[in-house]
């Protein structure tokens, strides 16, 4: 029997044929793809013609095709629809993956042909998109190694090795210290104040502990967070907030201290090791920041306004305690209680006054109709379309001339098999080959609240603003429009990928925009503006506190990944001189942040943590031009069409200036937030 994963699909767009596919079907495609584009490698690296552009550049980036196919069905399939058999496929699948990569990258002969034309580049008359494929490849290989000597390259795989290793550790460690506290409630005063979801979570969680009657509160962000906002017992949320700050921190089993020394050392060896002065320079070549010190003045720049605003934002909340509960001895575990009380208090809004004005439906029907708005765009739903789960959604994306742009898969609910959170991804990206423009299949994943027998799905604000987020990157990958596929779309650096996404949440608070879809779902009466007036209002609300907390985490990323000049000998001691400024409260002896800061030791926001930060300056600074020049001024809308199309063809700071006509300005975001 053939396998559906080889070679052309034979479906309306060549979409992916999901109902074919089997479990069985992916090792032997992926296998028979990496033997294919093997060949493909061999006949570029063993050309005897003179390397050029077209003969290995462009060869090299069009070669693999299948495999990156295969590639993208199957980690997608593991993150929005998996199961035991899929989870076990991937530990063969995952190193396959890895070996063919590492066998391009570690090719000798195919890099001397790639470092030949690029040290002829100057005699190839290349456009400004060849250059940056001719730039992006020839430093990949650079970047691993490529010109180091055999003794040098041995050294670095190792380091590589030893640092993969490290940072699955350290993750294993923090995922055991998170699973380790459970809170066990078996009074119900106990749980004075806390919203009914948040008790029937803990009541379910108890159960699936075989203490059924009781209420269990754990370390994971959907247990612990409302536990810290909303449970009035202070003494339990002293005791849930010092074990989620102790996690991995002096601790026999699973402590980080000693993961977090060897791996901050093994990055710096590694950095030097290619050529760099730190990690932080490392990293930094390949963002929109460049340079340590360009963050490190950036944060700066930030601080100095976010400091005296936090300042004050925590005395608000402090005077509100004391005026309430004659609170005098305010600490960190009185912050988010009693910050959610003066908001309501202040604001008069919560999730269940706008929920009803946000049925899923009527959100998708808007943020559809902000797209055609600004970019001319419609989306049609196809019921031919296969899909690989009954919930999504598919549609055909066509352009304002009504010609096809790309296909859009929407999955919505939350369901056994599919992780958590919101992400955009593709199934394949846009690219122009042999005079054809392939345009691309997007998708957008969320779980949100599914409809029931009474009511249809209504959206939290914070949920409405996911939506429009996810949406702006899937909008990154449905307007691509450039020749080569590793520059296409979302491949972009790191610290410029979230403007598309966060500039698109502007729109949820714009009366304009709210106009075409927050309805009532009963009456159909639109979202009355003193509700708009309100979230608008409370959008910049305790965000001084909330941006010297983040400043802090980016200042302690760089004090770890560039400022450090010799070996630590007390994490603890070293991570509170990294961020004695930005600190409220008095310091938590058994708190740290470091053993725990997945972002960075396991993720892949090492020397990147800045870049939340500097997203959110690009999107405030760039909406500042729609707000001038009209929430859906075409020419306005063009021009982001066109940053937006180029992907990764040009240095994003030139597509930025060519867009806004300048680099973008800190103060957007400063005004935004209020803070200026």
């Amino acid at each position: 029997m053939s396998n559906p994963l080889i070679g052309t699909f034979n479906t309306p767009f060549e979409s992916t044929p999901f109902t074919h596919i089997k479990e069985s079907h992916f090792l032997p495609a992926l296998e028979s793809a990496i033997a294919a584009a093997r060949e493909e490698v061999n006949a570029i690296t063993n050309n005897s013609a003179s390397p050029t552009f077209n003969n290995t550049i462009a060869a090299l980036d069009y070669s693999g095709e299948e495999v990156s196919r295969t590639a993208e069905i199957f980690f997608n399939l593991n993150s929005a629809e998996t199961n035991d058999t899929i989870q076990k496929i991937a530990r063969d699948f995952s190193p396959l993956l890895t070996e063919y990569g590492n066998d391009i990258l570690l090719n000798e002969k195919l890099f001397a042909r790639i470092k030949e034309v690029w040290e002829n580049k100057d005699n190839e008359n290349l456009d400004h998109e060849q250059f940056r494929l001719l730039e992006k490849t020839y430093k990949s290989f650079v970047r691993n190694g490529a010109n180091l000597n055999d003794t040098e390259k041995e050294k670095l795989r190792t380091l590589n090795k030893e640092l993969a290793t490290l940072s699955l550790q350290y993750g294993e460690h923090v995922l055991a210290e998170t699973h380790a506290f459970i809170l066990v409630l078996d009074d119900e005063n106990d749980l004075a104040g806390l919203p009914q979801f948040a008790v029937d979570a803990a009541a379910e969680e108890a159960t699936q502990r075989n203490l059924d009657g009781k209420w269990v509160f754990t370390l994971d962000a959907p247990s612990y967070m409302p536990f810290m906002t909303y449970a009035k017992n202070r003494t339990l949320r002293e005791k849930i907030a010092k074990a989620y700050g102790s996690r991995a921190f002096g601790k026999a089993e699973n402590d980080n201290q000693e993961m977090v020394k060897a791996i901050v050392a093994k990055r710096k060896e590694r950095a030097n090791l290619l050529g760099y002065a730190s990690h932080a320079h490392f990293v930094l070549e390949e963002r929109m920041a460049e340079t340590p010190k360009k963050v490190e003045a950036f944060l700066e720049e930030l601080f100095t306004y976010a400091r005296p605003a936090a300042e004050k934002d925590l005395e608000a909340v402090k005077q509100f305690a004391k005026e309430t509960d004659g609170l005098e001895d305010f600490r960190q575990w009185d912050f988010s209680y009693y910050a959610e009380k003066l908001k309501k208090q202040k604001y008069s809004i919560d999730d269940e006054l706008l929920k009803p004005y946000f049925k899923l439906e009527n959100v998708i029907n808007g943020v559809f109709q902000v797209a055609n708005k600004l970019f001319g765009i419609t989306f049609n739903e196809r019921a031919d379309i296969d899909k690989y789960h009954p919930d999504v959604i598919t549609y055909e994306v066509l352009d304002k001339d009504g010609s096809h742009l790309a296909l859009f898969y929407a999955d919505f609910f939350p369901r056994k098999g599919k992780r958590n959170g919101a992400w955009m991804t593709s199934y394949r990206g846009q690219k122009r080959k042999d005079g054809k423009n392939i345009r691309p299949h997007i998708s957008i994943v969320c779980n949100f609240t599914k409809p029931t027998a009474k009511t249809p799905s209504l959206l939290t604000f914070n949920e409405v603003t996911t939506l429009f987020h996810e949406f702006g990157h899937a909008l990154h990958g449905i307007l691509a429009n450039t020749t080569y596929p590793s520059l296409s779309g979302t491949s972009v650096y790191w610290d410029f990928v979230e403007l598309p996404s966060q500039i698109l949440e502007n729109w949820c608070y714009e009366k304009d925009a709210l106009d075409l879809f927050a309805h009532h779902y009963e009456t159909g009466e639109k979202i009355p503006e003193e509700y708009i007036a309100r979230l608008k209002a409370s959008a910049t609300y305790n965000e001084g506190y909330a941006t010297l907390r983040q400043l802090s985490f980016g200042m302690l990323d760089m004090a770890w990944h560039h400022q450090l000049n010799g070996p630590v000998n007390d994490v603890g001691a070293y991570e509170q001189d990294a961020i004695a400024r930005t600190q409220l409260f008095e310091p938590i002896k058994t708190s740290n942040t470091s053993c725990a800061f997945s972002h960075i030791f396991q993720g892949g926001y090492s020397a990147g943590y800045y870049s939340y930060k500097w997203a959110e300056v690009l999107d405030a600074d760039a909406f500042e031009l729609f707000k001038e020049k009209g929430l859906f001024d075409g020419e306005t809308a063009s021009k982001f069409r066109v940053l937006l199309s180029s992907g990764g063809t040009e240095h994003p700071m030139e597509l930025y200036k060519r867009f806004r006509g300048h680099e973008p300005d800190v103060k957007a975001l400063l005004r935004r937030a209020g803070l200026i």
